[in-house]
């Protein structure tokens, strides 16, 4: 199947503006965007005791590979601020490739499929909406399956903004 998807995030300051920004920072870098799902309000996940998150999915074009895609999304992530502290930490934004098409790389750099997919209801419920028959490469289901036996106890909700 095709289809490359990016996870972004934000929980520091002014959350969807920071979601936008990244929009607009792609579409000058020549990624176009397809489609993009509605934003969650999220607990932190792997480190609980900070600010709920701002998450969305988005679909997009690129001529870039994947290894170029994750050098353009780390040059935009330093753009917009983003500064790399600790694991899960407080982060203005985030940004993650989590398909690039059926494609399966597992570097020290770069893991495609993103490893956290069938763990993170925050990632299956916006994949879901936006591409719920997308087959995870490795796994061999699509984004229903994933999210039905999903065990996060994290809650993840449609905010209408």
């Amino acid at each position: 199947m095709k289809g490359i998807f990016l996870l972004l995030g934000s929980n520091l300051g002014e959350k969807k503006q920071h979601l936008d920004d990244v929009l607009l920072k792609l579409n000058n870098n020549g990624i176009e965007l397809i489609k993009s799902s509605s934003i969650y309000e999220t607990e932190a996940w792997g480190k609980t005791d900070q600010a709920s998150f701002y998450n969305q999915v988005i679909q997009i074009n690129t001529d870039l590979t994947p290894e170029g895609l994750l050098e353009t999304i780390l040059k935009i992530e330093l753009q917009l601020g983003r500064v790399r502290t600790e694991k899960w930490g407080e982060r203005l934004i985030d940004i993650d490739i989590l398909y690039f098409n059926d494609v399966v790389i597992d570097t020290a750099n770069l893991q495609i499929p993103h490893k956290g997919i069938p763990d993170r209801r925050f990632t299956l419920l916006p994949l879901r909406e936006i591409a719920a028959n997308f087959i995870h490469p490795v796994y061999k289901k699509n984004q229903k399956e994933l999210l039905k036996e999903c065990t996060d106890p994290l809650s993840a909700h449609k905010l209408d903004i």
